[in-house]
């Protein structure tokens, strides 16, 4: 196109002792139904649409309610199409994601709206700790997390936790728990992928007796059962479209309605959802409501991947032997040093946090560092644990049996979990909870 990309001496996001900097990006309508609309961005971030939520909202019909996303890098501003009804398109090439030059034109829809690299700066507070709760990083990328936790945590603000799989999204929703005045009340978890939808509404709502067959009692749903704490929603993408309505009563009243009762009754929680699936392209594509997802996005927080934060891996480490108790074990030392972490730092972790931990596991459980990566490989356990309590030593082989049992009956069965569970004799909801406590989920 006879243009750079955006390519600068100065990286357009620049980390500081207390805060991050970040360029500032404008965009311009120069034509459609909002021509003149102008926008400055003023973090890392901005979304296109016709959404109430949307940063650049449009009245062009043709355009979806979030149509794609502008994310500032160190070196270039990334567009990415959010599964828009009509496309989007950089410089009259058809994009899924692309950098942007300066003076882009993106054409979504019937307007057209031109990208420019502003000359000014925002600041993005850094938290100046390397803890909040039970999350841990040094890292910019997470400490800029951390400080967005601390300021929504002493609120009932509802809290929407973003990123891939394994990066930690319980784990910061229980941070948020802790740091709250709902501290001393419950945390309780429902997964709505690991629950069969027709049992998710009585695992949320409760239900009473002779309400359907088998409902021999009064049953508390989690919203009652978590009375004055927190409730968090993990995989919220999941939750199918007839419970959606019920959610957002929950959201709005703060009442719920038992499966087989009449009347509604009042619940004091607080609620944190998070999901690996982005909710703007599920409202796109009506799986979605939208006013649904504007009550859950209260406040968005976006999760780093392992391999943006590889300057924690220390920290990770020491927080990974303290959970397993393995801070005076033989090889603690061994995984500690440089030249361990550096071989970490190369890998790509797409688990995340939770393969990284599932990893180290392996590397104590084998006595040895295995390259990262690698399958569990079960050896003959005789050696291993001789001088330790025999029940120590049989846990920890019966985690590498059911890792390696539950690979391999995945591979087997095409990640197809119903398929899967049937093979194994056992019911889907066991397997869903075997699968998340060895971080195969």
């Amino acid at each position: 196109m006879g243009h750079d990309w955006v390519q600068t001496t100065e990286p357009l996001v620049s980390d500081h002792r207390d805060h991050k900097r970040v360029r500032r990006f404008r965009l311009d309508v120069e034509a459609g139904p909002d021509r003149g609309a102008t926008f400055v961005s003023s973090g890392e971030r901005a979304v296109i649409g016709t959404a109430d939520g949307a940063d650049l909202k449009l009245t062009d019909g043709a355009v979806s309610r979030f149509h794609c996303e502008l994310e500032l890098t160190p070196r270039s501003v990334v567009l990415s199409d959010l599964h828009s009804r009509n496309g989007t398109a950089v410089d009259d090439v058809p994009v899924i994601k692309a950098p942007l030059r300066d003076g882009a034109v993106i054409a979504l829809g019937r307007s057209q709206v031109r990208f420019a690299i502003a000359p000014d700066h925002s600041a993005i507070p850094l938290s100046g700790s390397d803890r909040f709760g039970l999350m841990v990083g040094a890292s910019p990328a997470m400490r800029a997390v951390m400080a967005e936790l601390a300021r929504v945590a002493p609120t009932d603000a509802t809290v929407l936790l973003e990123g891939e799989t394994g990066t930690g999204k319980e784990i910061a929703a229980e941070s948020i728990h802790r740091e709250s005045r709902r501290r001393d009340r419950p945390f309780l978890v429902v997964d709505c992928g690991a629950v069969p939808p027709d049992l998710l509404e009585t695992e949320l709502f409760g239900h009473a007796k002779g309400a359907f067959t088998g409902a021999e009692i009064d049953r508390a749903g989690v919203f009652e059962a978590a009375e004055g704490g927190t409730v968090l929603l993990d995989e919220l993408g999941e939750l199918g479209l007839a419970l959606q309505p019920k959610l957002l009563r929950v959201l709005e009243s703060r009442e719920i309605r038992r499966v087989g009762e009449a009347t509604y009754r009042p619940v004091d929680v607080r609620i944190v959802a998070a999901t690996n699936r982005d909710l703007r392209a599920e409202v796109n594509a009506q799986r979605f409501r939208s006013d649904l997802y504007f009550r859950i996005a209260v406040v968005q927080v976006r999760l780093p991947p392992l391999r943006q934060r590889a300057e924690d891996l220390p920290l990770l480490i020491d927080a990974v032997l303290a959970q397993f108790e393995m801070t005076e074990h033989p090889l603690a030392d061994t995984l500690r040093t440089p030249s361990f972490r550096d071989s970490l730092a190369t890998h790509a972790w797409p688990g995340n946090v939770r393969e990284l931990r599932n990893y180290l596991e392996r590397c104590l459980v084998m006595r040895a560092p295995l390259p990262p990566g690698s399958p569990t490989v079960v050896v003959d356990p005789s050696p291993a644990g001789a001088g330790e309590p025999i029940k120590l030593a049989r846990e920890r082989w019966l985690r590498v049996f059911e890792h390696a049992y539950l690979s391999d009956l995945l591979a087997r069965h095409a990640g197809n979990v119903t398929s899967a569970a049937r093979a194994a004799g056992i019911d889907r909801i066991h397997l869903y909870r075997l699968l998340w406590r060895n971080g195969l989920k």
